[in-house]
């Protein structure tokens, strides 16, 4: 994204009684269109622990005093409405793509006796800076949205998913695949829109 179209304004810092963990690929790390850190910025206190690096071996260790969680329908996983705790929860969400986040559970020491959860079925990804062969795949941020959701409030949600929305819309208008009027939060004073002809920002 072009520094005149930056989202860092928009971006809320949520104080949560529930700890986000972001486990990323270290693949995902280089792409401008991981979603992953962008959820961490918005809820206080998250850590983004950067997995698949030889010389720095990953190991996930739950807070003390924290139920840790992994977000991720596995076979054995539960709907996370039904879970309960009485301690606060570490939510932890893998980021990379579907092949990888699927083999954190395996990879990442201190992650195979962690329950798992699972989101219940709703309206379909809006990333559509992605493809995704299968409609019901979400990105990283609005997975977390969408437990935050559940687990600390409707109002967490609609936080995250909307500066979420306005990275997405802006950067498909600078792009010229959306006009101004339909970007959430408008366009910045001066913003620069990608020319596709000279592959520069006009």
């Amino acid at each position: 994204m072009h520094r005149s179209l930056c989202i860092c304004a928009l971006v809320p810092t949520l104080v949560t009684r529930t700890r986000l963990v972001v486990i990323m690929h270290r693949s995902e790390d280089r792409k401008s269109s991981n979603t992953g850190r962008l959820a961490a910025r918005c809820i206080a206190g998250s850590e983004v622990v950067v997995r698949g690096r030889e010389d720095r071996p990953t190991r996930f260790v739950a807070p003390a005093g924290t139920r840790p969680v992994l977000l991720f329908p596995h076979e054995d996983a539960v709907p996370l409405e039904r879970v309960r705790a009485d301690e606060p929860i570490t939510l932890v969400v893998p980021d990379g793509t579907w092949r990888q986040a699927s083999k954190v559970r395996a990879r990442v020491p201190g992650l195979g006796d962690a329950p798992c959860a699972r989101l219940p079925r709703e309206a379909p990804s809006i990333y559509r800076l992605r493809e995704e062969a299968h409609d019901d795949r979400l990105s990283t941020i609005e997975a977390v949205a969408r437990a935050m959701g559940m687990l600390e409030g409707p109002h967490v949600r609609r936080a995250i998913e909307h500066v979420f929305r306005a990275m997405v819309e802006r950067t498909l208008w600078s792009k010229g695949q959306l006009d101004a009027h339909e970007v959430t939060g408008g366009i910045p004073r001066g913003a620069m829109r990608h020319d596709p002809t000279s592959g520069c920002v006009a």
